[in-house]
């Protein structure tokens, strides 16, 4: 993360702290998102799964649907390839984080050893059987934080050449959403 994103994003979880949050999360919740992409250039693949040709915006929010982590990737990159990236980060950027729950994507030996090497515990949310659309405790929140992301018309596709200008819009995306909250 750039210096000055990081210290910005410091800040203004700090002005949480003052509203009796804490600054560093404990439980997270991961999810991707595949978008498009322009004809600008840059690295991209084919999210088989939701039949986009572009990349994928792996997150980790807290419980708030605040920003944690940002990793983004070719859209081919599976979301159980991406947690180890994002749980790395993770660890350094808050200490405090134990626990992130996912859904049924992540699953197999490349999340348990993830979870090994950063002492982070992944729990596996699942859907419950039922015909429909059904609300999963807590998996929502990470749902909300995309749906911010979409009503930021910079984020709609991804039109950056490398990874790092796409994470940083994201980051920058989320200060201005925590600005306004805040605010309020």
């Amino acid at each position: 993360m750039g210096h000055s994103n990081e210290r910005l994003m410091r800040f203004v979880r700090g002005c949480g702290v003052e509203a009796g949050r804490r600054e560093e999360a404990s439980l997270g919740i991961v999810d991707s998102q595949s978008v498009k992409t322009t004809e600008v250039g840059g690295e991209r693949g084919f999210d088989a799964g939701k039949k986009v040709k572009g990349r994928k915006r792996h997150v980790l929010v807290d419980i708030l649907g605040l920003l944690i982590v940002v990793i983004v990737t070719a859209a081919s990159v599976q979301d159980r390839d991406g947690l180890p990236a994002v749980l790395r980060e993770a660890k350094t950027t808050s200490s405090r984080l134990v626990n992130v729950l996912v859904d049924g994507a992540y699953n197999g030996n490349v999340v348990a050893q993830a979870s090994r090497d950063t002492g982070i515990n992944v729990t596996m949310v699942k859907r419950p059987d039922i015909k429909g659309f059904a609300v999963v405790p807590k998996r929502w929140i990470v749902e909300r934080s995309f749906g911010w992301l979409n009503r930021d018309r910079r984020l709609s596709k991804d039109y950056e050449r490398a990874f790092a200008s796409g994470e940083t819009w994201i980051r920058l995306s989320f200060i201005h959403y925590m600005v306004r909250c805040l605010a309020v």
